[in-house]
């Protein structure tokens, strides 16, 4: 026999199903800790809706049952922020973040050490949460700073968003975080009588490219990265498509905080992360700019580990009095910035379209661009992949485009800026002939394939291969030696390698620091007999010269070095001819191939460029104990 429920005591058991469902979503999508099954949670979801559909009046905004379900919107409205969302400064360089430093310390008229919270800068869309008595009201979007849309639909859809501000028990907080509540103001029962959190929206990169493959799947375009995506998943008139999408949340601060008082911004997260609000891990506490700045290096280098797109690091001042005795200056605050990463992605135009053929026969069409810096690396060109790719993309021949690098990966297309397409573009298609041996291409599913297993191209790129560090590991024979001797017919294929002479590559020998127009120039100037004459004429009067001595085997055999700064030992030029007497090289200019970059004091851009590169940096004293052999 089944006894009929009153509404009291359907009151009674859905607070508690709301309560019980809130508290699985905060130990589920914050703490990442979940004490029940899937198929536990549905169960308890489900028997909240149904109580819910026998009691409609009974239902809340804040239920759970709640994120999902509204008409579609024919448009957004407006929503005026209390406190505007200003927009923060940025710097693209150590010595520039040490400057705005140096600006906070002027300002306040002091030369202590200034504390600053650091924070990773999320790539994703900016938003305000508004809650009333711990109930979340009103979202939006940053807009203008002043004023943005209305997107409380799609952000209720998003499950790390709690829809009503929960104090968390002692053992769901742990011991650390007992304190917290005591900045409450008000009385325990009660909560916050407004409460603005601010956060940024993102996308994590696995969700994004699994919704990239099903949108492809579908016949949909893909979206051209995960803040697109982002912002246009929150931008949905249509609430049920943004609970489709895999959104999530990083809160960094609040707006108006009625009823709580905390006194440093590190107290401001510590609270949201209390009241069930997901702030990111690896927010650190800094005693002065030296950390700040040590903290930038590490999440470099975590950058691509990680799961979410970051594109710098935020700094701000952590204690909110200073915060208010700096101000704000040009709709910036003073007391915060954002010290970006080098780009991934930048624009830049097709100037043409070229074929390049693999190893194994594969033709990939390549992008010739305007060069461009993108993640402190000079890019001029950029994969294609194939011809449906290009057709997917309608990339053209003239088309402004967008191209991304991510890590070591090949530099790519990643999206057509059609808007600045002027009519002139040419669309390409890719050759029926092999360019380097002119045979007969075939297509295979999506690639097309050079048939000739003697095109010079694929015979080349067969014996790069062959010799790479992945295979034989043949020191000092690159590309350009193989491509010569290739071209003159010293070899064939990679055993011919070993059949080599001194007198097959004598006619190849690469002097260091000699390219070809520099040895046009050398060829040009002891081609013109007045030269000739004049250094006769010097020998004669007894000029002589010596070999470059170096010493084979010495602690610095190999070693390829830069020096930046000030010196203190030696100068520059007996630091140099100390490296090359024990067998190393000193160059003028950082790059990829330099082992080592001796900082000496007020190292300037070299230094930069040397950590842009993941160079080795080594102090002087270091580099004195690499010379003894220590």
């Amino acid at each position: 026999m089944r006894i009929k429920m009153t509404k009291s005591g359907a009151l009674k058991r859905i607070e508690f199903l709301c309560e019980e469902i809130n508290r699985h979503n905060y130990l589920y999508y914050i703490l990442d800790s979940p004490e029940i099954s899937d198929a536990e949670y549905d169960r308890l979801l489900r028997e909240l809706e149904e109580l819910e559909k026998k009691f409609p009046d009974l239902v809340t905004p804040d239920s759970p049952t709640q994120r999902v379900g509204v008409a579609p919107l024919a448009e957004f409205g407006t929503v005026k922020h209390t406190i505007p969302m200003i927009s923060l400064q940025n710097a693209f360089t150590e010595e520039e973040a040490r400057e705005f430093d140096a600006k906070v310390k002027r300002f306040l008229h002091t030369t202590q050490d200034i504390e600053y919270v650091a924070e990773p800068k999320i790539d994703g869309l900016a938003i305000e949460l508004v809650y009333e008595n711990g109930i979340f009201k009103v979202g939006s979007t940053r807009g203008d700073g002043e004023t943005g849309e209305d997107v409380t639909q799609n952000l209720r859809t998003i499950k790390t968003i709690p829809l009503k501000i929960r104090r968390q028990k002692t053992e769901d907080r742990g011991q650390r975080q007992q304190d917290l509540f005591s900045r409450l103001r008000t009385p325990d029962s009660e909560l916050p009588t407004r409460f603005e959190v601010r956060g940024e929206v993102y996308m994590k990169i696995s969700d994004f490219n699994n919704l990239n493959k099903k949108r492809e799947a579908d016949g949909e375009p893909p979206f051209a990265n995960p803040r697109n995506a982002s912002a246009g998943s929150v931008r949905q008139l249509d609430s049920k498509i943004t609970a489709h999408r895999p959104l999530d949340i990083f809160c960094y601060g609040v707006g108006i905080t009625e009823g709580i008082k905390v006194s440093s911004h590190w107290e401001i997260l510590e609270t949201l992360k209390s009241l069930g609000f997901k702030v990111n891990p690896l927010i650190r506490r800094c005693k002065n700019i030296h950390e700040a700045l040590e903290f930038h290096k590490e999440i470099e280098e975590k950058r691509e580990k990680l799961d979410y797109e970051i594109d710098g690091v935020v700094l701000k001042v952590n204690s909110l009095r200073l915060q208010e005795e700096l101000g704000e200056i040009s709709r910036s605050p003073r007391w915060a910035m954002a010290y970006k990463f080098p780009p991934r992605q930048e624009t830049t135009k097709v100037m043409n379209i070229e074929v390049g053929v693999g190893r194994t026969g594969a033709l990939t069409p390549v992008a010739i661009m305007e060069p461009v810096e993108v993640g402190g690396v000079t890019v001029s060109r950029a994969t294609l992949h194939n011809q449906n790719e290009i057709d997917r993309k309608d990339v053209r021949i003239g088309d402004a485009v967008v191209i991304q690098r991510a890590g070591d990966v090949i530099p790519e297309v990643v999206m057509v800026v059609k808007s600045k397409r002027t009519g002139h573009e040419k669309p390409y298609v890719m050759p029926d002939r092999c360019p380097s041996c002119d045979a007969h291409v075939v297509k295979e599913e999506v690639v097309w394939r050079c048939p000739n297993v003697s095109c010079p191209a694929q015979v080349k790129e067969s014996i790069r291969h062959f010799a790479s560090k992945g295979g034989m590991d043949i020191e000092g024979l690159g590309y350009k030696h193989i491509e010569q001797m290739v071209d003159k017919g010293i070899i064939k294929d990679s055993a011919d390698i070993y059949y080599l002479t001194k007198n097959d590559i004598l006619g190849l020998i690469k002097i260091r620091e000699v390219g070809p127009e520099v040895a046009k120039s050398i060829l040009a100037f002891f081609a013109e007999e007045r030269n000739l004459k004049f250094i006769d004429k010097l020998i004669k009067g007894g000029i002589t010269y010596e070999a470059e001595k170096t010493k084979k085997g010495g602690p610095l055999d190999g070693k390829l070095f830069v020096f930046t700064g000030a010196l203190k030992g030696f100068t520059r030029d007996e630091a140099e001819k100390i490296v090359e007497s024990l067998g190393g090289r000193a160059t003028t200019s950082v790059s990829k191939k330099t082992d080592y970059v001796v900082a000496g004091e007020e190292a300037g851009t070299k230094l930069d460029k040397a950590r842009e590169l993941g160079v080795k940096v080594i102090t002087e004293k270091e580099f004195k104990a690499l010379a003894k052999g220590v």
